[in-house]
């Protein structure tokens, strides 16, 4: 492997990590969202704040991480997918702003009003940033970031943007009704754990469906993505596949900590095999990967600071996930008793 596909790997495992981890998060917001008043969706909301609490804003480090990458390894391409995608960008930024503010100070509101405005401004911005990043997949996956610079407007407002876009917001949906599920029947709430579970199973059809749709509109307007797709991607999104059957499967069942594994495996697959589809090319169709590629001594430095972070940062995220794992364990087991 050359040393231009190994940084747009390791990058690329950053996508994967920040659709998952983050992906479950911004889900949660879009059902806070549709949870409704305070009566009926108080019980939801609790067990959102307590599942995503102690690690809401600590998934944004794969987002840093990506970008990190991104300007590092392959400049001229960062460039003119920041110049051309500034739009759908600056209302990434700005939703990302807004969802941290409402969730933090929700939770320190001094009347019911307050609570409600920064409720709405999580929920709200927890739909949109997922769906401007799926709209910005879009772009790049159907070839409308030429290097030189694009359009402001037609290059992320295509088909396969609004795909990508719906896509990203249903998924995340899935992951996090399927994790909420498995939070609230692990805590002993299984009404809860149902109607999260319900949920998944609604998301998680809506998702295949769209995705079974898109395939016209794709193989339209993005060549290049569509060829991948049916060929060397084609394993992965047949992994994808099976993953998410066997997940609504378990969430019928209501084997919620199944389903969980099922969910992953179905979305890391299916944005894996957009990569692999998408490869070489780190902007389709206009720039491969070892055509703007850093200078040599730019991706060895960027390939040591990764080693040094993967022994410092890699095991405190792990070990942030393992202790909320054990506070929530402790926290049933003191309830219990």
């Amino acid at each position: 492997m050359k040393l231009a596909d190994l940084c747009a790997a390791l990058m690329f495992f950053g996508v994967v990590a920040y659709a998952i981890f983050a992906g479950a998060d911004f889900g949660s917001g879009v059902w806070d969202l549709l949870a409704g008043n305070a009566d009926r969706g108080g019980e939801l909301r609790a067990q959102i704040d307590e599942s995503i609490g102690p690690v809401w804003e600590a998934n944004h480090v794969w987002l840093i991480y990506v970008l990190v990458f991104m300007w590092t390894a392959f400049p001229t391409a960062f460039a003119a997918m920041i110049t051309t995608l500034f739009i759908p960008f600056m209302f990434v930024a700005l939703g990302i702003v807004i969802r941290g503010s409402g969730f933090a100070f929700r939770k320190f509101a001094a009347t019911m009003t307050q609570a409600r405005l920064y409720g709405v401004a999580f929920a709200a911005s927890s739909l949109i940033t997922p769906f401007f990043l799926g709209m910005i997949a879009g772009a790049i996956a159907a070839g409308r970031v030429p290097l030189t610079g694009g359009d402001l407007w037609s290059s992320w407002t295509g088909p396969t943007s609004w795909i990508g876009g719906v896509l990203a917001v249903l998924t995340c949906s899935f992951l996090a009704a399927t994790f909420l599920a498995a939070d609230a029947a692990r805590g002993g709430n299984h009404a809860l754990g149902a109607q999260c579970g319900r949920k998944a199973l609604v998301s998680g059809v809506l998702s295949g469906a769209v995705a079974m749709i898109a395939i016209l509109p794709i193989e339209r307007d993005a060549n290049t993505l569509a060829d991948g797709l049916q060929g060397r991607a084609a394993p992965l999104v047949v992994v994808s596949a099976i993953a998410g059957l066997f997940a609504l499967w378990r969430l019928r069942l209501q084997r919620y900590a199944r389903a969980r594994v099922g969910a992953v495996i179905a979305v890391a697959s299916v944005v894996i095999g957009w990569g692999v589809a998408q490869y070489p090319w780190v902007l389709v169709d206009h720039a491969k990967i070892a055509d703007v590629a850093g200078a040599r001594p730019t991706l060895v430095g960027l390939l040591i600071v990764f080693a040094i972070a993967a022994v410092t940062a890699v095991p405190s995220m792990v070990w942030l996930y393992l202790l909320v794992n054990r506070r929530e364990s402790d926290h049933r087991i003191t309830g219990s008793s």
